[in-house]
């Protein structure tokens, strides 16, 4: 019998009168608000203008939840569409279930929308909210808490975490997974904040350093996990996932330090001061024309009657011959 322990909460849901207030959900909310407001800090600090981050994520957020849905939905699909399932609930998105690697492939697809119509670079501003995403994974995990889902294998640790007896489950203490993904993702933050400052990155690198280090430690906690998932050769697909994308990033990071050295010294032109420039042009241009059609006009200043009076000869001259 374990002394210690972290309790489970008896509900996911707060009735507060007629509507229900989930807990994965409030926590997937929260975690949005706190990467668009640090992102906008950093950006800013970059050089960029204040509410860019948050245009943006109004497309990449609806892509994000939707790519996150999908991925979790395909590859556990037996939990849907299976024998005495049912199909509705693969859009029941408020009882957890959202897969990161399509969360973050389809929020990317969001993003690069939101940042073309702004005609910024979308790996600079990728950048920018690198370690707010991290956060908000860290805090989106205690949604996980609240169903009571993805824990790891039985222990008697002193901060094991207790799980009820429901659908699916069994009464027990286990390792919380989800505590330890939300602590590596503090620390992934953290990392990504100081190797920034650090090395100045640019170009997309820290974002590829985040989704690296991320990779790297849910490698670990996948593997401690004992719900139902697919294996391939003996690994559960999210292990060969976080491998194949922690290759991936780090091959992005050596090859972009190659090519594209430093970090972007504009992430977002001021397009506001164009015009005014342009307009400014074009009066310089009209004044320095007026002055030269004025300089033509004065007396004496006809380059061609000047140049009759020179060829004329001198009265002088023209006696002593």
């Amino acid at each position: 019998m374990n002394l210690a322990s972290i309790p489970s909460p008896s509900t996911g849901v707060i009735e507060l009168g007629p509507i229900p207030l989930r807990g994965y959900a409030f926590c997937i909310i929260i975690g949005v608000f706190v990467a668009v407001w640090f992102g906008n800090k950093r950006w800013v600090a970059r050089g960029g203008k204040a509410g860019t981050v948050a245009d943006i994520a109004v497309w990449a957020v609806p892509f994000g939840l939707v790519g996150g849905r999908l991925y979790h939905v395909i590859t556990d699909y037996q939990l849907y569409f299976s024998e005495g399932q049912n199909w509705v609930d693969a859009f029941k998105i408020w009882e957890g279930g959202l897969g990161i690697w399509g969360a973050v492939a389809f929020g990317a697809v969001g993003a690069w929308i939101g940042c073309r119509r702004r005609g910024i670079p979308l790996p600079a501003w990728a950048d920018a909210l690198a370690p707010g995403l991290a956060i908000a994974q860290a805090i989106g995990r205690w949604g996980n808490w609240f169903n009571q889902e993805l824990y790891g294998k039985p222990t008697d640790l002193p901060w094991a975490l207790e799980i009820s007896e429901g659908p699916n489950r069994v009464a027990g203490t286990y390792h919380p997974t989800f505590l330890y993904e939300s602590l590596w993702c503090i620390g992934v933050a953290l990392l990504v904040i100081w190797a920034d400052r650090r090395f100045r990155l640019g170009h997309g690198r820290a974002f590829a350093l985040y989704v690296a280090a991320y990779c790297a430690g849910r490698g670990w906690i996948e593997y401690m996990r004992v719900d139902e998932a697919h294996h391939v050769l003996g690994l559960r697909l999210n292990v060969w996932t976080a491998i194949i994308v922690f290759v991936l990033a780090v091959t992005y990071i050596v090859i972009s330090a190659k090519l594209r050295p430093g970090r972007e010294e504009i992430v977002e032109p001021d397009r506001d001061a164009e015009p005014a420039k342009t307009a400014d042009a074009d009066s310089a241009d009209a004044d320095s024309a007026e002055k030269q059609d004025g300089a033509e006009d004065a007396p004496g200043s006809d380059s061609t009657g000047s140049d009759l009076l020179k060829k004329e000869p001198a009265p002088e001259a023209a006696d002593k011959s």
